[in-house]
């Protein structure tokens, strides 16, 4: 790909090594909430991509950026919430000045010179695209033996606490890019856990809002009933903040048109109470790591001390859920990525892939570069997953059992107003042959990710120098709600955040 006016990835070594050090020692929000500070950070955030992304422990969370950023920051300082404010978006998400890929080489040319919805509404906030962060390839659809964090355009990502380590999926380089500071904000997608397990993982905030609230036109699809953009930031201000500029309404996406939104995601956070409130935990999910335990426990008690009521929660879900959601991924995979390539723009001097078809021949036709490490068994599933009566079956059973038959009953029979469990264990090693490593005891969001409703994940500590995160679901619409649960949590919290170490892990001091 060449690009004439932007950088990619290739600027030279800016940065002294102090400024690094002292960032990475910090575990607080940097400058972002004046507007003047926050321009004075748009070159810090360039030198840090430079000396930290492009070179050094070359996290490869950033894939294009754009060295004008602090200018058009000026030129959006007095507009909106966001008011000059820098952010980088996950690669499946297009913008006007950079190529939208997926990760995939068949996208590598698939400048499209348009700006999603979301994004319209970020620069009409004041907000300013500093870059495109890279994913897992697909979203991590192509392969369910895929290695999170790697694309074929991007490579793979890093994870800021230990470079050898996994920063999840899909949204991989949006949660590292934050991590590592290099940018106030970024966006993620997510069809399921894939803007709050890599939040989780590497230590970050990150907020999976209810379908409808944020538009899903021109970004690269899975699934109408599960697919969202949301905010991944180091604060739970700072992704309400972000939140208020990007959802709003859409025609060319129905459900945003029924979405119950608020006007500003910001408003009651600095008071919001637990005082009284009733929250259920999920102790059947809260995994078998005992360390991981002790660390769910620091976190109960803080909520305790801010004055929540805890409620003892053990559950099992309808495992048919899994399955009849399942159907539904392949189904709308198939049905929706046609209908996305289709409508793009031709490629210049390529040929433009207009169905899934045609991207798994890409795929067959360059797998040297495409399918060395995994291959694309779900991409051929869902070429083949054609039963439309199957699939509406598949999906009413889904909707109604992860709504109204898990979150809604569970909220209601235990008269609790929010629901808490660690959202996933520490990061594995990265392993490109073997594929991903996930603790599958640990954590709850699939029920909040196949419904459509609020998740957010917060920091809640570490194990051995590895984050995690505590998640905080509600019910359908109430993103306000949850968002202002959130941030009391953050403010209870004792627990002592780790810094990135930008090196290999080792075992922590004792």
């Amino acid at each position: 790909m060449t690009m004439l006016i932007f950088a990619r990835r290739a600027l030279p070594l800016l940065l002294a090594g102090s400024s690094v050090a002292a960032f990475a020692q910090s575990d607080q929000t940097p400058p972002d909430r004046e507007a003047s500070a926050e321009m004075r950070a748009v070159d810090e955030y360039i030198l840090r991509i430079q000396a930290l992304d492009d070179n050094g422990p070359r996290l490869n969370a950033v894939i294009d950026y754009d060295p004008a950023a602090s200018v058009k920051a000026r030129q959006q300082a007095g507009v909106g919430p966001l008011r000059g404010r820098t952010v980088l978006v996950k690669d499946n998400i297009e913008t006007a000045e950079f190529p939208t890929t997926a990760g995939s080489l068949a996208l590598k040319d698939n400048m499209t010179g348009r700006d999603a919805p979301l994004i319209a509404n970020l620069r009409a906030g004041g907000g300013v695209v500093l870059g495109k962060t890279n994913l897992s390839e697909w979203a991590n659809i192509r392969s369910d033996n895929s290695s999170s964090g790697w694309s074929a355009v991007g490579g793979l990502t890093k994870n800021p606490f230990a470079i050898d380590r996994n920063t999840c999926g899909s949204s991989s380089g949006s949660g590292a890019a934050v991590a590592a500071g290099f940018a106030w904000g970024a966006i993620g997608t997510e069809t399921n856990g894939s803007i709050t397990c890599p939040a989780s993982i590497n230590g970050i905030v990150g907020f999976k809002p209810s379908v409808g609230i944020v538009s899903r036109t021109h970004v690269v699809p899975i699934s109408s009933t599960q697919d969202t953009a949301g905010p991944m930031t180091r604060t739970v201000y700072d992704a309400a903040l972000l939140l208020t500029a990007i959802a709003g309404e859409d025609t060319a996406d129905a459900v945003t048109l029924k979405a119950e939104r608020v006007a500003d995601y910001t408003a009651g956070l600095d008071t919001a109470s637990l005082q009284g409130v009733r929250i259920g935990v999920m102790r059947g999910q809260v995994g078998n790591r005992e360390d991981l335990k002790g660390v769910f426990e620091t976190a109960l008690a803080d909520l305790e001390r801010a004055g929540a009521v805890l409620v003892d929660i053990d559950f099992k879900p309808n495992a048919q859920m899994y399955e009849d959601s399942f159907t539904v991924l392949m189904f709308e995979l198939r049905e929706e990525m046609d209908k996305y390539l289709a409508a793009l723009p031709a490629f210049a001097g390529e040929q433009t892939p207009r169905s899934l078809a045609d991207l798994i021949a890409f795929n067959t036709a360059n797998a040297d570069a495409e399918m060395r490490w995994f291959g694309q068994e779900l991409f051929e599933l869902a070429e083949t997953t054609t039963d439309r009566e199957a699939y509406e079956t598949a999906r009413a059973n889904a909707l109604r059992i992860a709504g109204p038959e898990t979150l809604d009953t569970l909220l209601a029979d235990n008269n609790v107003q929010f629901l808490v469990v660690p959202t996933r264990g520490p990061t594995w090693t990265t392993d490109l042959v073997n594929g991903d490593n996930f603790n599958g005891s640990v954590g709850f969001g699939s029920p909040s990710a196949i419904a459509g409703y609020p998740h957010l994940t917060v920091p809640m500590g570490a194990i051995e120098g590895l984050p995690v995160g505590l998640s905080v679901m509600g019910a359908k619409w109430d993103d306000h709600g949850v968002l202002k649960a959130g941030a009391a949590y953050e403010r209870a919290r004792t627990a002592k955040l780790p810094a990135p170490t930008f090196r290999a892990w080792r075992p922590a001091e004792r």
